[in-house]
């Protein structure tokens, strides 16, 4: 057990992206220390949804079902509306009885095991704050980090317990700063950003008064409104007493967060709902301001940016919290592959090569949907369609790719490999298909008589997935496997497969031939693939596994 002076992993910030990571860390064999400012879990709901691919990762880690419990009084909310006040928004529509599913779930059938969900952080955070210790993390809150300093070998945070001013000094291999928007660690470190800035100022006014007779059978997600005395977005917590309005005001009319006190709150919510006599309860009132900054650099040395601090978008398109987590779950299987020497330390270079570009994808789209006060855009020009296209394909989660040097490229001939893609959803609008650094193909197989997604088995190791005649490859792995000491799982596909599923199916999803087969990352991401029959299977995948670790 190590003290807590002495750690593997040190991550800064406690919220839903720190959290995760530790997650993550544990299910790596991996100790982590986080350390969060804050005297506990957010009260703010803040990020209100966890997409597919979030989900694939919840799923993995075994708290899927949990999230989804977390966040069930959530599950009705749908459709995005504007209007003069919330009570005109609502009463025209008709009530609509029976469940209500994630949207686009449907869509994702061929794509994902699981559909997205909706949970706001403050609901989520509780649940990975107690599966965290569960499995081995320690979480210490009302500790504030005020500085680092590092040398080749670790990383040194110096922490002050903010209840009684005793500072302290913890020594890891590597630390994660999850540490939020404002990112101390980023600013101590000099790191230059790019982006828009800010696009407005806003207050997040979490309230409670009882709207439940209005919105039931009604339930809504977002409504934004607009009238002369006040402008700004409902969104919906708990479907009914519990809600948020994210209040726009104007520095350039001499308005500040100041100029708006819990009464002066009050009387602009009840001209929002257009209910003058229901009794509001205001819970807090928290200044924030949308915006769009990119940190140029990710890595540093033995410090790693993460969330908010890697990447700030408005939160319009669904991406900020989900972005965040997968940053962390990049960054956990290589950091754990590292320590335990199973890849050169090359491979974390890899980190800022295959998320910056992801971080900045999702923050242009988020931003892209936001008017000139940075709220949602329910405004209809080329700007706004063009921001839901881009956001489309990042939805889901699923809409984008890696190239780095531990992804190896295909030689794709002159049609750049255009007709091995399958003409399915998953291949031609998220480019799952098999193809090096897209995400693993998910498919049913039926796995020691139990059905399961081809994504239940990644997470730990590499994994190689072989047609229904390549079990030859599965003989080169194990003797890889052995020879350096890393654990590579294989399987044939097929109908008389390891794993069991209709003939020429997997092959279709994965662009390969019956003799072919692709190489998994730990983190779901193809390494590598080989689609036809080869003659010398360990030497191939041999180079294919050295360069996916970085060892050549």
């Amino acid at each position: 057990m190590f003290s807590e002076t002495q750690v593997p992993i040190l991550i800064i910030g406690g919220g839903i992206v720190g959290l995760s990571a530790s997650l993550c860390f544990s299910y790596h064999g991996i100790y982590s220390l986080v350390i969060e400012r804050h005297s506990g879990i957010s009260i703010h709901p803040r990020a209100r949804s966890v997409n597919a691919r979030t989900m694939e990762l919840y799923r993995g880690l075994g708290i899927d079902s949990l999230v989804r419990e977390a966040g069930a009084s959530l599950s009705p909310s749908m459709g995005i509306h504007s209007g003069h006040s919330l009570r005109e928004v609502i009463e025209a529509k008709k009530r609509t009885e029976g469940p209500r599913k994630f949207p686009i779930s449907g869509l994702l059938a061929p794509v994902s095991p699981v559909n997205g969900t909706f949970v706001t952080q403050d609901m989520i955070e509780p649940v990975l704050v107690d599966v965290a210790r569960e499995r081995g993390g320690h979480v210490r809150f009302y500790t504030e980090c005020i500085g680092v300093e590092q040398n080749g070998n670790s990383v040194t945070a110096i922490l002050k317990d903010r209840e009684s001013g005793i500072t302290s000094n913890v020594r890891a291999d590597y630390l994660i700063a999850a540490d939020g928007a404002g990112s101390p660690i980023r600013t101590q470190l000099g790191v230059p950003t790019t982006g828009q800035g800010t696009m407005g100022h806003l207050l997040n006014i979490l309230f409670h008064a009882d709207l439940k007779p209005l919105v039931h059978q009604r339930e809504f997600s977002l409504c934004k409104v607009e009238c002369p005395e006040v402008c700004g977005l409902f969104t919906s917590i708990n479907n009914s007493d519990r809600w948020v309005f994210h209040l726009s005001y104007d520095p350039s009319k001499g308005e500040n967060a100041s100029d708006f006190p819990p009464g002066k709150c009050k009387e602009l919510l009840r001209i929002a709902l257009g209910m003058p006599d229901i009794e509001i309860d205001i819970k807090s009132i928290l200044p924030w301001k949308p915006s769009v900054r990119i940190a140029e650099l990710l890595q540093h040395g033995r410090i790693f940016l993460a969330g908010d601090a890697a990447h700030q978008m408005p939160p319009w398109g669904g991406q900020g919290a989900n972005s965040g987590i997968a940053d962390a779950h990049n960054l956990a299987w290589k950091l754990a592959a590292v320590l335990k020497g199973h890849a050169s330390k090359a491979l974390l270079e890899t980190y800022d090569v295959e998320r910056i570009p992801v971080g900045r994808a999702a923050a242009e789209a988020s931003a892209s949907g936001a008017d000139e006060k940075g709220i949602f855009s329910m405004k209809w020009n080329l700007t706004v369609v063009m921001g839901w296209l881009k956001r489309m394909g990042l939805a889901s989660g699923h809409g984008y790719c890696y190239m780095s040097k531990a992804i190896c490229e295909e030689d794709t001939s002159l049609l750049g490999g255009l007709t091995w893609r399958p003409w399915t959803l998953p291949s031609l609008f998220l480019s799952i298909d098999g193809r090096p650094g897209r995400r693993a193909p998910h498919v049913w197989v039926e796995h020691q008589g139990t059905r399961i997604s081809t994504l239940d088995l990644f997470g730990k190791s590499f994994v190689l997935l072989a047609g229904a005649e390549g079990a030859s490859w599965l003989g080169a792995a194990k003797e890889i496997s052995s020879a350096l000491a890393i654990d590579i799982s294989a399987y044939v596909v097929g109908p008389e497969g390891d794993l069991v599923n209709s003939k020429g199916e997997f092959e279709s999803a994965a662009g390969i031939t019956s003799r072919g087969a692709i190489l998994v990352r730990p983190d779901d991401f193809v390494a590598w693939r080989e689609r036809r029959q080869v003659s010398d299977h360990h030497a191939k995948l041999e180079q294919a596994v050295r360069q996916a670790l970085c060892l050549s």
